[in-house]
C-alpha cells in the first residue's frame, strides 16, 4: 500500500474539492451571465418601444411610416400581425454585414397609430453579448485559477510549518536508539497538542531508558558475579573426575561439567553482550577473513567431526574487513559454530568470501527458520540443541555496532548467513 505523506494527503483533498468547485462554478457563471444579459437586452426592447409609442409616431402618415421602415431595419412598423400584446423572442435571422445568421432578441408589439392598428418589431444582435459573456468568463476562471493556486499554496507553505514540529518529532523518533544513550532533544512549539505529543514521549523515553539501563547493569552485574561460582565449581568438578568413581557417579559428574560448561558459555555471552552494549571495543584495525578462517579451520574441522560434516572453503576473494579484531573473530566464530550445531550428520558446510561478503552455508532441517525471531536473544530454534540462544543475538549486535548486514536465505536446501561489510 503506497504510504502519502499527511501534507500531501491534506493539498490533495483540497486541491480535489478546488477543481470540482471549479467546474461547477464556470459553466454556471457562463450561463447565469447569459440570462441576465438576456434580461437586460429585453429591458433595452422594452424602453425603446415605450419610448417610441409615446413620442415618435405622433402625427405619422403611412408615408412617414413607409421611410421610417426604408432608414431603419432594427425597428420597423408593419401591418397589424394580430399581436395582442408585447412579445419577445430569441431568433436565429440572417445579418447581411456578417452574411450569415445571428441570434436575435426580437420584440413584437401592438401599437395603434392614427387609430390604424400596427405590429413594433425591434431586433438586437446578441453576437457581441456572447462575446462579451465569453470574456468575462475567462476572466473570472483566470482569478478563480490564480485565486486558487495562491490559496493552495499558502495553505500547502503554512501547514508545512504548523507541521514542522511533528516532523522533527517523527525524525528524531526514528533516529533514536534506547541503548545508545543518546535522547531526542524536541523543538520547542507554541502548539499545545505538539507540546503535550513531545512532553508524553520525553517522559516514556526517559523511563523506559531508565528501566533498560536497569536491566541492562542487573544482567552485567549478575553475569559478573557468577565467573567466580562457576569458576570454583568448575574446579570441584574436574577434581571430582579425578577421583575413583564408579560409573554411575561418573555419569553424574560428566552431566554436571556438560551443565556448567554450559553456564560458563552463557555467562560469557552475557558479559559480551554487555560490553558491546557499552561500546568497551572501540579499537580497529584492518583484518583478513580469509587468513583467520584458514587458520582456524582445523579447530573448527575438530568440532565439525563429530557430526562427520564436510567443510568446503571457496576463497573467489580476499576478503579484507575494518572493524574490532576481537569482535570480528566473534562474528565468524559463532557463524561456524552455528553452522555447526545445526547442521545434521554427514552434512556439509560452504564458507564463501567475495569482494566485501562472507557467506556461510549449511545444510539441516529443511524448511526455511524464522528470520523474525532468528537473531533475538534466547530464540532457539530447536530447543534441544547445545547452543544458549545468544550466539546469533551477539553476530545482530556486531554487525549493527561495525553497521554491517547480516542477512539469511534459504536456497537449494541451504541455510545461509551472509555478512555484509
Amino acid at each position: 500500500m503506497n504510504k502519502k505523506k499527511l501534507l500531501n494527503k491534506t493539498t490533495n483533498s483540497f486541491l480535489a474539492y478546488a477543481i470540482i468547485i471549479l467546474l461547477i462554478a464556470a459553466p454556471l457563471f457562463y450561463y447565469i451571465s447569459q440570462q441576465l444579459y438576456i434580461y437586460e437586452t429585453d429591458e433595452v426592447l422594452h424602453f425603446h418601444k415605450g419610448a417610441f409609442a409615446k413620442e415618435s409616431h405622433k402625427g405619422f402618415t403611412q408615408t412617414d411610416i413607409d421611410l421610417w421602415n426604408k432608414y431603419n431595419h432594427e425597428v420597423m412598423i408593419v401591418p397589424d400581425m394580430g399581436i395582442k400584446k408585447d412579445s419577445i423572442v430569441g431568433k436565429m435571422l440572417y445579418d447581411s454585414i456578417a452574411k450569415e445568421k445571428e441570434p436575435f432578441r426580437v420584440l413584437y408589439a401592438p401599437i395603434t397609430i392614427n387609430g390604424k392598428k400596427y405590429t413594433y418589431t425591434e431586433k438586437i444582435n446578441l453576437v457581441e453579448m456572447e462575446g462579451m459573456v465569453f470574456s468575462i468568463a475567462l476572466m473570472f476562471l483566470f482569478i478563480i485559477i490564480i485565486l486558487l493556486i495562491g490559496i493552495i499554496w499558502i495553505s500547502k507553505a503554512t501547514a508545512a510549518k504548523i507541521w514542522s514540529p511533528f516532523y522533527n518529532t517523527l525524525n528524531q523518533i526514528q533516529d533514536f536508539e534506547i541503548d545508545k544513550n543518546k535522547p531526542p532533544h524536541f523543538i520547542s512549539t507554541d502548539i499545545d497538542e505538539f507540546d503535550r505529543l513531545n512532553k508524553s514521549l520525553e517522559r516514556l523515553i526517559e523511563k523506559n531508558t531508565a528501566i533498560y539501563k536497569s536491566q541492562r547493569e542487573f544482567v552485567e552485574n549478575a553475569a559478573h558475579e557468577l565467573q567466580t561460582p562457576l569458576a570454583l565449581f568448575q574446579t570441584k568438578i574436574d577434581t571430582l573426575t579425578q577421583l575413583n568413581l564408579n560409573e554411575e557417579q561418573s555419569c553424574v559428574v560428566s552431566a554436571l561439567n556438560t551443565d556448567v560448561s554450559r553456564l560458563n558459555r552463557l555467562n560469557k555471552n552475557l558479559l559480551l553482550l554487555s560490553k558491546i552494549d557499552n561500546e568497551t571495543f572501540i579499537e580497529k584495525n584492518t583484518i583478513v577473513i580469509n587468513e583467520y578462517i584458514k587458520k582456524h579451520l582445523d579447530f573448527f574441522t575438530e568440532q565439525a567431526n563429530a557430526k562427520n560434516l564436510k567443510i568446503t572453503t571457496e576463497f573467489t576473494s580476499t576478503l579484507m574487513v575494518t572493524g574490532n579484531p576481537a569482535l570480528t573473530e566473534v562474528l565468524i566464530n559463532n557463524l561456524f559454530l552455528n553452522a555447526i550445531r545445526h547442521n545434521e550428520k554427514n552434512g556439509e558446510i560452504i564458507i564463501t568470501t567475495l569482494e566485501n561478503e562472507l557467506i556461510f552455508s549449511n545444510t539441516g532441517q529443511d524448511t526455511p527458520l524464522e528470520i523474525e525471531k532468528l537473531f533475538n536473544r534466547f530464540s532457539k530454534t530447536n530447543p534441544s540443541s547445545m547452543g544458549n540462544g545468544l550466539g546469533l543475538a551477539i553476530i545482530k549486535k556486531i554487525t549493527k555496532l561495525n553497521q554491517w548486514e547480516i542477512n539469511y536465505s534459504f536456497e537449494d536446501n541451504l541455510h545461509n548467513f551472509s555478512v555484509k561489510f
